[in-house]
Parts: structure tokens; C-alpha cells; sequence
């Protein structure tokens, strides 16, 4: 990773932690009496965010996990989970979808959220007990090296994460390697008008803001094609600037298709591992 890929990724690393800690702040002054409306989510608007999930999505989980949420879709409303799958959150934040994902595969299914700020891991462990979600799984790491084996889980979903990395097509192919034949990819991404120029997207936003970092229409097929990824959909959903929307990626591992049982040297024992205690995530 050359310099300037480091810099982006601490800088998007710097503001994501202070997001979680933003909430937890909110937690504790609530805790401590001098809060009446538990925590207030961070800067969001009607294009990312809680607003994006239904009232009766939020209504269900912990008020800080909700709060926490940056998203630009809601990934597990199109990733079509079925009970008993295992299913894989790049990017999982506070956890929100990670729990979503778990109450809808069930107690036979799991829900992996990998993370690489230590503050989001530590708010969605703490999310997901408030939550009593036994089929839950944090890993500390980045999307680039999933510490996973190959061929792993059913689906993997992400909430306006891959736009951030420098590293896209590692994603990609990180992504298609954990997924076992015949699974299946259900994200939603910034993505940008194919007209658009790379310092075209920059001036519409920055890399942190899940805007300077997004590809184009092509370049996100071309990326998941050289992949692997097969009946690629790319579907917009609503705008986030000029030129450049919030969208819908779907796309397939054939199922005839077996990656080596392998984990990349520097991911095979992953940083942070953690299961909350309590009862089952109620269906």
C-alpha cells in the first residue's frame, strides 16, 4: 500500500471512530442522568443513515446501533437472507446490519461484522448483547484480507463501505474467495455516473464521505467480472450528489466454481474475535 492509500485509510479509520465514540458518549451521559432521549445518531441526512431502514427495522434494535448507522442503503432488505445462511457485513459499523442479518437467518444461521476501528468494534459487541444476539460474530480487519477461509459464507452484504477502500478490486476478489459456490453478493454503494471523472467525483465530496472513492457504473462491473462475479446488477436507488447515487449491487459466485481452502499469511488469526453472551436474537 503506497503512501497515499495509508493516509486515506487512516483518515477514514480517524472518522468512523470518532463516530462510534460520538454515541457512546450519548450512551453515557444518558447512563449518568444528565441525557433524556438516549443517543442522537451522527450527521446523517435523508440520503444516508437510519431514515433508510423502516420503523419497524429500528424499532427492534438498540437504539445505538440505529444511532451509529452511516450507511447509504439497507442491504439486508435486498440481500434476500434465508434461514440458516451465514452471511458476511464488509464494513460493519455499530453492527446494525450484522444484527438485522442475524434475526433473519435464525438460530441456525450466522452473522459475521468485520471491522478495522477498534470504537465500532467495541459498539456493536456492546449492540449486539443489548441485542441477546447468540449468532453473531465481530472480526477485527480489513476488507482487503478478510481473515476468513475460502469458501465460507452464503452471502455478504456491505453498507456503503467499498467505496472507501483504496484497494477495490482486492475487495472483490477477497469477497468471491470467502463466498462458497453458489453464493451471492448484496450490497449498496455509492456509485457514480460513468461521465464522471475521477477529480470530477472528488470536487462533489470527499474520500471519507463515501464520495471522492467511487467507481463508476463500468468500473464496478468491470471490477466484480474480473472477480469472478457473475449476473451483476447495478441498480440506483436515489441521489447522493450530482451525477452519483446510492445503488443496489447484486452479483453471484457460479456454483461451479471452488477457491483453495486457503487465508491470506498476514489474516489467518484475526485481531479480534468476539461472540456476545445471552439468549438467541428473537425471530
Amino acid at each position: 500500500m503506497n503512501e497515499q492509500s495509508t493516509d486515506l485509510r487512516e483518515t477514514v479509520r480517524r472518522r468512523y471512530a470518532a463516530a462510534a465514540l460520538k454515541v457512546t458518549t450519548a450512551v453515557s451521559a444518558t447512563e449518568g442522568g444528565t441525557g433524556c432521549c438516549g443517543p442522537q445518531p451522527v450527521e446523517t441526512d435523508d440520503t444516508f443513515g437510519p431514515a433508510l431502514y423502516g420503523a419497524d427495522e429500528r424499532d427492534t434494535l438498540p437504539a445505538e446501533a440505529v444511532a451509529a448507522s452511516l450507511g447509504c442503503g439497507n442491504p439486508t432488505a435486498v440481500a434476500a437472507l434465508r434461514a440458516g445462511e451465514r452471511v458476511l457485513d464488509l464494513g460493519s459499523g455499530g453492527g446494525i446490519d450484522v444484527l438485522l442479518s442475524a434475526r433473519r437467518v435464525g438460530p441456525t444461521g450466522k452473522a459475521y461484522g468485520l471491522d478495522m476501528t477498534d470504537e465500532m468494534l467495541a459498539l456493536a459487541l456492546a449492540n449486539a448483547e443489548k441485542a441477546g444476539a447468540t449468532n453473531v460474530e465481530f472480526l477485527k480487519g480489513t476488507i482487503e484480507a478478510i481473515p476468513l477461509p475460502a469458501d465460507t459464507v452464503d452471502v455478504v452484504i456491505s453498507n456503503c463501505v467499498i467505496n472507501l477502500s483504496t484497494d477495490k478490486s482486492a475487495v472483490f476478489a477477497e469477497t468471491f474467495r470467502v463466498l462458497r459456490p453458489g453464493g451471492r453478493l448484496g450490497v449498496s454503494d455509492v456509485v457514480a455516473d460513468d461521465t464522471l471523472t475521477p477529480g470530477q467525483r472528488a470536487e462533489r465530496g470527499d474520500h471519507a464521505g463515501c464520495i471522492a472513492g467511487a467507481l463508476s457504473f463500468a468500473e464496478y462491473r468491470r471490477g466484480l467480472e474480473a472477480a469472478g462475479f457473475t449476473d451483476i446488477e447495478i441498480t440506483p436507488t436515489h441521489p447522493v450528489a450530482d451525477g452519483m447515487h446510492s445503488a443496489v449491487v447484486r452479483a453471484g459466485k457460479p456454483a461451479n466454481t471452488g477457491t483453495p481452502d486457503t487465508v491470506p499469511p498476514d489474516t489467518a488469526t484475526p485481531d479480534t474475535v468476539t461472540r456476545p453472551p445471552g439468549k438467541a436474537l428473537p425471530l
